[in-house]
């Protein structure tokens, strides 16, 4: 590729869009060019207006420090500058809608990490090893926005990382019911422990709207498209409990899962580890190479040893097991931030330049 395409961020200053500033760093397909904001922080500097706030683990890349950041409610400002946006911002749902649609009329591609758009019928909602064929949606909601180019896609919520695609690779085995607990990452509140010290050594047994964006989401992937929207499939049936942790990256969830087909412990294990999607067909910037791993171990996957598998863009499993009441339960992880933010995102728009609906303005 001759030229790298011009991503805009939209909310380039909370902790989800420094993520994507992070991993943008070098990107071979992408160049970061215009970072938007609210407009406390517009016209300063980049490195001005996240000053002391700044969370990744790795320092702020020198192309981004000097970028004036703008008013994120410019709308047509930003478009000029960019061939397409992600979108991180920080605003009510209804807002977020608005003003995603409003960038998606410019001719400006969305790829959000929000939930404001995951339950709208016509924006597909991917993981691009799951459900890849989902993005031929978009030609509907262009009918509907009255765009050529112009759309708005988004990823599913962090929660979902750790277990649903696992689910997906057993398919063939029928899960019809499921249980799940997810012990989730502070990063997921977009916080770090210095913000929210509160969680050293707690556990908060609630996390707002989790529980049922954690049931109902992997059943949208699941889905299909009908008459040019996306209709949800009706099983497996998921059952969950979401929990905050005293960790700062990495969701950690515990599954139960009951099956129509009765699989052994070695057919579930090589499904997992021969599971691969159009991300590592296309040998797609972000993708890993093994999506999913499979440890032996009787303490993995943990947290401190597994949480950047494949550069926190893969998904660790251990502790498959039989169970007394469902067929079979194990444990999963993924990184709530790259896999489950702003890495997941990125995977998409880069699924989205190969089947050509993101391009040069």
């Amino acid at each position: 590729m001759s030229q790298k395409l011009r991503a805009g961020i939209l909310g380039g200053t909370g902790m989800v869009g420094q993520r994507f500033i992070a991993l943008l760093e070098n990107h071979p397909w992408f160049e970061v060019v215009a970072i938007a904001a609210s407009p406390r922080s517009a016209g300063k500097r980049y490195e001005d207006a996240v000053g002391g706030r700044w969370k990744m683990d790795t320092p702020m890349p020198k192309a981004v420090k000097d970028i004036v950041v703008m008013n994120v409610n410019e709308i047509e400002a930003v478009a000029s500058k960019v061939d397409f946006v992600f979108s991180a911002v920080d605003m009510s749902k209804e807002e977020i809608k608005e003003i995603e649609e409003a960038y998606a009329k410019t001719e400006t591609p969305v790829v959000s990490n929000n939930s404001a758009h995951r339950w709208t019928e016509d924006v597909p909602m991917v993981v691009p090893e799951i459900n890849a064929e989902h993005m031929k949606v978009i030609e509907f909601q262009k009918k509907r926005l009255g765009t050529d180019r112009g759309f708005v896609a988004v990823k599913p919520n962090c929660s979902i990382q750790s277990y649903a695609p696992v689910l997906t690779a057993w398919m063939e085995f029928e899960p019809y019911e499921v249980t799940a607990t997810t012990y989730q990452a502070i990063s997921g509140a977009g916080k770090t422990f210095q913000d929210w010290p509160q969680m050293q050594g707690n556990v908060i047994p609630f996390i707002g709207g989790e529980e049922e964006k954690s049931e109902k989401e992997p059943l949208r992937i699941w889905g299909e498209i009908k008459d040019g929207v996306i209709v949800p499939a009706q099983t497996p049936v998921i059952t969950c409990q979401c929990v905050r942790v005293p960790v700062l990256n990495g969701h950690t969830a515990a599954v139960f899962v009951k099956f129509k087909k009765k699989p052994t412990k070695e057919q579930l294990i090589q499904k997992l580890i021969e599971f691969r999607g159009a991300p590592q067909e296309l040998e797609l910037p972000s993708a890993p190479r093994q999506f999913i791993q499979y440890l032996e171990e009787d303490d993995r996957p943990q947290v401190t040893e597994d949480v950047n598998y494949e550069n926190g863009m893969g998904i660790s499993v251990g502790r498959l097991r039989e169970d007394t009441v469902y067929d079979w339960k194990f444990i999963g992880l993924s990184h709530n931030t790259v896999r489950g933010a702003a890495g997941g995102a990125i995977l998409c728009a880069e699924l989205l330049k190969a089947q050509g609906y993101i391009t040069e303005k």
